[in-house]
């Protein structure tokens, strides 16, 4: 095929009938007997619906190229320190409608757990362990940016009672907008750590507050905002993971309330509940402002 492709509108008037109505069905009963029924289920709403999208938006050869390229792209750009196929995801808002289908199949409750954001794309696993009251911030960058005192407890959302063993995963930008795996002038796991609770379900560290930020624009991601007219910005906010024995892990954000972009964030993922007030903060010599936030976490045995 040359990529000038015709349609069959040019055969037919009757856009009902204009393509084979029964290639679709024929794709999805070719999946064999042993597919699982799961991904029977998933296969078969994916093709139909990728098949509707290009019959009705009548797909040339030349654009649905781009979104292979695009997708090439995604793959080759990715490795252990960057996952450029989840950002096309985020800026798509992908990764936020899954995030909100789980949460919600999760707590159906009144008083619901801490709600959940969406990872992003560069966590990193195997973050230092810390002791409580320790800070996250390189020596070199904690000259930079206002520091913070966070503190809380993590608790059955139920119950209330305080979690031991809690492990709490933490991570955000440099004041210079960039994840340390982004910046070569920061160290190895700069302004990232993990912190396991004791009996009181207690936690506290320092860390900087953070700053809005782009996310990164060189690649597929960015092109599709620049196709969108849209922009690539993040409002200022903290990464967190959190895992207990016995409790469904919690993957989420909180953002900065005064944060620019908070309204328009590029990757859709602020909730009202996740947005957080930072109070200056004149009781402590080594921190300029302080930050309360409990996290309440669901076990497994809730529905």
């Amino acid at each position: 095929m040359n990529g000038q492709s015709q349609h069959p509108s040019a055969v037919s008037g009757n856009k009902e009938h204009k393509f084979n109505p029964n290639f679709t069905d024929a794709v999805i009963n070719a999946t064999g007997p042993k597919a699982s029924p799961r991904v029977r289920q998933l296969t078969a709403g994916l093709i139909r619906h990728l098949h509707d999208f290009a019959r009705e938006n009548e797909l040339t050869v030349d654009e649905w190229m781009v979104g292979v390229e695009l997708m090439n792209e995604a793959g080759r750009m990715s490795d252990s320190k960057r996952n450029e196929g989840q950002l096309l995801c985020d800026v798509l808002g992908l990764e936020s409608l899954v995030d909100e289908i789980t949460y919600k199949l999760a707590s159906a409750a009144a008083d619901e757990p801490t709600a959940t954001a969406i990872l992003g794309p560069f966590y990193r696993a195997h973050a230092p362990e810390m002791p409580m009251g320790s800070c996250i911030v390189d020596k070199g960058t904690n000259e930079q940016g206002d520091r913070t005192w966070m503190h809380g407890t993590v608790t059955d959302f139920r119950t209330g009672a305080p979690i031991e063993g809690a492990v709490i995963d933490v991570w955000h930008t440099a004041p210079n907008g960039l994840y340390e795996q982004q910046d070569p002038n920061q160290p190895d796991m700069n302004l990232r750590g993990r912190f396991t609770t004791g009996k009181d379900g207690a936690y506290n560290f320092y860390c900087l507050r953070p700053v809005p930020y782009p996310i990164p624009f060189d690649g597929p991601a960015g092109k599709v905002l620049q196709a969108l007219d849209r922009h690539p910005m993040r409002p200022a906010h903290i990464h967190f993971l959190l895992t207990a024995p016995g409790y469904k892990p919690i993957v989420t954000q909180i953002f900065d309330r005064t944060s620019k972009y908070i309204e328009d964030d590029a990757v859709f993922a602020v909730k009202d509940s996740l947005i957080v007030d930072f109070k200056p903060f004149d009781k402590d010599p080594k921190a300029d402002f302080e930050l309360p936030y409990d996290f309440k976490m669901a076990s497994f045995e809730d529905a």
